[in-house]
């Protein structure tokens, strides 16, 4: 087995055959992004110290330098950390020494003992962690699902008006439209995302067991409290929370990961019903030369992009269903549990950023198929009995409903023409007989959504 690291040699799927597909994550939430982010915050942190006048920042340094560190970080960088990580058997003491190196190197001798100064080290994991999950989701993962939404509007609009048979429980229903029924996961998308958007990016500092203890000790006269939310809240653009223990309590990123796991069931109940189109002869499936559908059958097309997404999103929920249960857990003031599970959060974003893009692949190869569609109305005329039976109530017409259950219930061969003489023989008016001919199963849709 070859040393050197190739997708081949992955064991994670996420980091072999799919690669490509998610390595705009890997800034967030490879080992190198999550040293970068740790950067991030303990120079922030100490440029806001000097900007309190908690200490006197040299001549020779300056803010933009100090922000050069993260902005600019290589690979190099973070393997440097790393060995000394191998020395400390801890990763944020690495990062601070990693740090002060570079202060000295700017002349900042004299201060470099105010890098990490009263913290512990999730101060800077429970603000890195957030602020990288948060930056992820904003500039990766919502893009994606706001384009897959925005392709997905566009193919309901342009099907508006095509008719179409609706099963309920696998049967013969009342006529829809293909627009409006592609419109529902749209509006069931967009209200999960209007929930994610309510919960905060939360953060915890506030030192080793979240009371400032170190801090307010040594400057007792100083309002840390106010120091920490200005911090996190308006340097970092998160949500400090107030009473915490050595960790944050992890609450709203369980609520992140609820959400995301119910918009992976959308995607997942969307990818089943164009699955079944497909297998109904709704749609039929671009082809691609040199493409094999099978090892063994060389007519068949599958939809092998909706099932790949339905896989990967539950592959996604299972990990957002064990992030989002055991985060919030922790033994009295903290344990480190959370410390290894909080490395695999960017594992179900990946898998749900592989669906994306599989639904998104699948859309452009569908061919719409008004033949089929149309047929189907055409062979279940039985759906407007619905139709009937109500407007003959209006027209106060003894038991309709009865009357209609009797000519088409579990029968076999209702048509137009069946239908038509079933109204002949009805005692009501001959306006009441033309309005109830005029239903046909491609009219009777209901009403016309704007959308």
């Amino acid at each position: 087995m070859q040393s050197s690291f190739s997708p081949l040699g992955a064991i994670s799927p996420v980091d072999g055959r799919y690669h490509k597909q998610v390595q705009e994550l890997a800034g967030y939430f490879s080992e190198f992004g999550l040293i970068r982010y740790r950067v991030r915050v303990e120079i922030e942190y100490f440029i806001l110290l000097a900007d309190k006048g908690i200490f006197t920042m040299p001549e020779s340094v300056k803010p933009a330098q100090l922000r050069a560190i993260y902005e600019e970080m290589t690979e190099e960088d973070a393997q440097q950390i790393k060995e000394t990580e191998k020395v400390t058997n801890h990763d944020v003491k690495a990062v601070e020494y990693f740090i002060k190196e570079r202060l000295n190197q700017l002349g900042g001798e004299s201060v470099a003992e105010w890098v990490h100064f009263g913290l512990t080290s999730q101060d800077v994991n429970n603000t890195a962690i957030p602020l990288l999950w948060k930056e992820a989701v904003e500039e990766v993962y919502m893009p994606y699902l706001l384009n897959v939404m925005s392709t997905i509007r566009t193919m309901a609009r342009s099907w508006k008006d095509i008719s179409m048979l609706a099963k309920t429980h696998g049967q013969p229903a009342s006529p829809t439209t293909l627009g409006k029924e592609i419109m529902v996961f749209i509006e069931r998308l967009q209200n999960q995302i209007d929930l994610f958007g309510y919960v905060p990016y939360a953060a915890k500092f506030g030192g080793a067991t979240g009371n400032f203890n170190a801090h307010h000790v040594t400057f007792p006269g100083h309002d840390w409290v106010a120091f920490g939310n200005e911090f996190v809240n308006e340097r970092l653009g998160l949500q400090r929370m107030q009473f915490t223990t050595q960790i944050e309590h992890y609450d709203n990123l369980a609520a992140h990961f609820d959400t995301l796991k119910r918009i992976d069931n959308i995607l997942i109940d969307f990818c089943r019903d164009i699955w079944t189109y497909v297998s109904m002869e709704y749609f039929k499936q671009k082809t691609k030369k040199g493409e094999v559908g099978s090892s063994a059958m060389p007519h068949k097309v599958n939809p092998i992009d909706f099932e790949n997404a339905e896989g990967n999103l539950g592959v996604a929920n299972a990990l957002y269903e064990h992030l989002s249960a055991k985060l919030p857990i922790s033994r009295l003031q903290r344990d480190l549990t959370d410390s290894t599970v909080l490395r695999n959060i960017g594992v179900p974003m990946a898998h749900g950023l592989i669906a994306l893009k599989s639904i998104e692949k699948g859309l452009g190869k569908l061919l719409l198929n008004e033949a089929k569609i149309s047929a189907d109305l055409d062979n279940n005329w039985a759906v407007v009995a619905e139709a009937i039976q109500t407007i003959l109530r209006r027209a106060q017409y003894p038991q309709p409903y009865e009357a209609l259950k009797e000519l088409t219930r579990g029968q076999e061969g209702i048509t137009q023409k069946t239908l038509h003489q079933f109204i002949e023989g009805l005692d009501v008016s001959v306006e009441i007989k033309k309005e109830l001919k005029a239903i046909t199963p491609h009219n009777y849709t209901g009403v016309d959504f704007e959308y």
